[in-house]
């Protein structure tokens, strides 16, 4: 037998043309099913705390890791995966992964917000609906025997100008569901590869200051962005406006929230995130914080589940799935 006839050598013991991917977030149950057919080798080890994962992922060949929020993905962590040629966000924002140290790495960033941005303009223009009229407030009021009226009489939509920060999957899935409303609809974008489109029309953000009565927040988070709607930004606002974050708590400063509650500037909020999402470790000032926004009736709070719906689950996994498959049939050049 020639040597070019010999068998490949295949240190990992797979099967030639398959590749191990180390999953350790729970996923939905469809996961393994959407892998096998890219020959991917699945473990699947949501049980694995995040002090554990390094020793294991040194422990195989991994190709991929796939994660959600377990974990800061870093140069730390990637040290111990020299095999890994891709991670994969199972959804949209990677504000807990340094994208530096993966392209140092040589490492595929994959994320997923295809997967939830449904899920996301539904929850938005849910959240917008219940604020303008009323509905949680009126709600908490009747299951304590209280029955009014002209107290809850709200705001309709139509008519209003809607401004998005940020014109990405989720602000357009927003303005998409905005369109039939008879609404205007303003969106900025600090990116240049976001354009408008027939549901939005790109603003400057001195045009959305000037025009917008709502103002819903979808920009990631990143160092740029932290805090970015604070006093300055919302004092900039010619009309008081209704506030949605259904982003990243980080990006809003909650004080400045507070502040504008108190002179009228902010006319209510909901908020899906929020600056600290561990609520047993508030510092003081957050708690205290907190504790305004919890006691103003015109504040309503849900516990980040904007993107977090039965047919985002699976989505989700779907869209990574075929991104996966996508970078292994045309992998980047490695240096």
């Amino acid at each position: 037998m020639s040597e070019s006839a010999l068998p490949a050598q295949n240190p990992s013991g797979l099967p030639q043309n398959k590749s191990l991917c180390l999953c350790v977030d729970e996923m939905h149950p469809s996961l393994p099913e959407l892998l096998v057919p890219l020959g991917i080798v699945l473990h699947y080890r949501p049980d694995l705390k995040a002090a554990e994962i390094p020793a294991v992922l040194a422990a195989q060949p991994y190709n991929g890791l796939i994660v959600r929020s377990k974990l800061r993905i870093n140069a730390e962590l990637l040290a111990h995966g020299p095999h890994l040629r891709y991670v994969a966000r199972a959804g949209a924002g990677v504000d807990n992964i340094d994208e530096a140290a993966l392209a140092s790495a040589g490492v595929t960033l994959l994320n997923a917000p295809e997967g939830n941005r449904d899920a996301v303009g539904e929850f938005t223009l849910g959240l917008l609906l219940a604020m303008l009229r009323n509905i949680v407030r009126a709600d908490h009021e009747v299951r304590q025997g209280v029955w009014q009226r002209e107290a809850n009489r709200g705001e309709e939509l139509g008519g209003k100008v809607v401004g998005i920060l940020g014109y990405g999957h989720m602000g357009a899935a927003f303005a998409k569901r905005l369109s039939s409303f008879g609404c205007t609809v303003l969106a900025y974008d600090i990116n240049p590869d976001h354009e408008g489109d027939h549901n939005a029309i790109l603003v400057s953000l001195q045009e959305l200051q000037e025009r917008a009565e709502v103002l819903s927040v979808h920009i990631p988070y990143v160092a740029a962005n932290k805090e970015f709607v604070n006093d300055e930004l919302l004092s900039g606002f010619r009309n008081p406006i209704w506030l949605l974050n259904t982003a990243r708590g980080e990006v809003l400063d909650h004080a400045a929230l507070v502040r504008g509650l108190q002179s009228g500037q902010v006319r209510g909020a909901a908020l899906d995130v929020l600056e600290n999402e561990k609520l047993a470790t508030l510092t003081d000032a957050q708690q205290a914080t907190l504790d305004f926004l919890k006691a103003s009736p015109n504040v309503s709070f849900t516990p980040h589940i904007g993107g977090w719906s039965q047919q985002s689950y699976r989505r989700i996994n779907e869209v990574l799935a075929h991104k996966i498959g996508e970078f292994l049939r045309n992998p980047p050049a490695r240096d």
